[in-house]
């Protein structure tokens, strides 16, 4: 007779009192493992900072032979559902065996001209993948994962930017046992374990891809050859109906990720929101500083096409792995019962791709993920670390 054995599982518990709901999500989890779990990883919602601190302190105690992780959200993801704006508590604990685990605490120290980042582990030849849970109020997560690979080159890093009920000073950091009110925290995961990360920034592009050939900071002035705002409008009204409301309910820019590829398609870019157009200077602002030469593609979201989007993506990675054992969730705020109606549509996405895993995760205020070899903080995206079988 076969024995089965489970790596990752989860467990996901709502209730008000926070303490007993991480210990059931926390007890749900451990027992789901075949053995002793190397890392585990919580999340909490709840009203009250404090009690959320009292909550993510017991939820460390109660694994204390395995690496801990968490943070508060205002949301939480576990078996295979998803709890927003509610007291809520979601685990996830999994068995590595020989991968070697690594936590840290990041801080942001001012020096004369510049902020630096302390707490980064030294850099190993055999890291696999870096976790980052960070405070978004206190923590300059859009600048370190821009220069990140400066210092740990091609590792990929996921994760997201937690945030509490009471916004600014209500988020709080769980690492081995200690609580922190601001900064990032994260994992090293290095060794024999195979990951693979999936971001899905559900977006459909409209119009042609054009080169930027004159810009200004953030604001883009023409589209190859003309100015933009005309590029725009020309775009625009050759749209349906349907795909103008889009544009109107919140237009997007993709920034090609390979400058020679002979087509972009949907999953070719990094996207950016489009903040404004300036009339006067027939200029369109976007979420970034574009160099002349970049080839871009105005691009639109709905839910239609985000389901369609993280479906492919998922599908596309078991093709390459052929199978998954467990997975971490990092899915924007705006997804959810915002953009699909229903909290649980990524959570249950990845259940129906990637099978009856270990999956667990929260609702971000900024999702952190690889997009063509480089880490970038995303908006309205699904960012999933996946642990396959296959040889790392």
């Amino acid at each position: 007779m076969a024995v089965l054995t489970s790596r990752f599982a989860d467990g996901l518990a709502v209730g008000t009192d926070l303490v007993e709901a991480a210990e059931t999500a926390i007890r749900q989890a451990l027992a789901g493992l075949s053995g002793p779990p190397d890392l585990v990883c919580f999340f909490i919602c709840g009203d009250d900072p404090e009690e959320v601190g009292r909550a993510g302190q017991r939820a460390m105690g109660m694994a204390p032979d395995a690496h801990v992780i968490g943070c508060s959200a205002t949301g939480v993801i576990g078996d295979a559902r998803g709890v927003e704006l509610k007291p809520a508590v979601s685990a996830w604990a999994a068995s590595l065996g020989e991968a070697k685990v690594t936590t840290f605490a990041l801080e942001t120290l001012r020096t004369s001209d510049r902020f630096v980042v302390v707490g980064l582990p030294e850099r190993g030849l055999d890291d696999r993948v870096a976790i980052l849970l960070a405070d978004p109020y206190s923590f300059p997560t859009d600048a370190f994962i821009e220069h990140s690979s400066e210092v740990l080159g091609t590792l990929p890093i996921i994760g997201g930017l937690a945030n509490g009920m009471q916004g600014r000073g209500s988020v709080r950091l769980f690492a081995d046992g200690e609580v922190y009110n601001e900064g990032a925290i994260g994992v090293l995961l290095s060794g024999p374990v195979s990951v693979g990360t999936v971001v899905s920034q559900g977006c459909r592009p409209i119009g042609p891809t054009m080169a930027v050939t004159h810009a200004e900071e953030n604001l883009l002035l023409e589209l190859a050859g003309q100015p933009a705002l005309a590029r725009l409008e020309d775009i625009v009204t050759d749209l349906d109906e349907e795909d103008r409301e889009l544009v109107a309910s919140g237009l997007q820019i993709g920034v090609a990720m390979d400058e020679y590829a002979e087509r972009h398609e949907r999953g070719d870019f990094l996207i950016r929101g489009v903040l404004g157009i300036d009339p006067e200077r027939e200029a369109v602002a976007v979420g970034d500083v574009l160099e002349i030469g970049r080839t871009v593609r105005f691009q639109v979201r709905d839910a239609e096409t985000a389901d369609e989007d993280l479906y492919e993506l998922l599908d596309a990675h078991l093709e390459r792995v052929g199978r998954v054992d467990g997975a971490l969730l990092f899915s924007c705020n705006g997804r959810g019962s915002a953009m699909f109606g229903t909290p649980d549509h990524d959570a249950l996405a990845v259940r129906d791709t990637l099978g009856p895993i270990g999956v667990a995760g929260f609702f971000a205020a900024g999702e952190v993920g690889p997009v063509g070899g480089q880490n970038h903080v995303h908006g309205f995206t699904a960012s999933i670390l996946v642990f396959s079988s296959s040889p790392p």
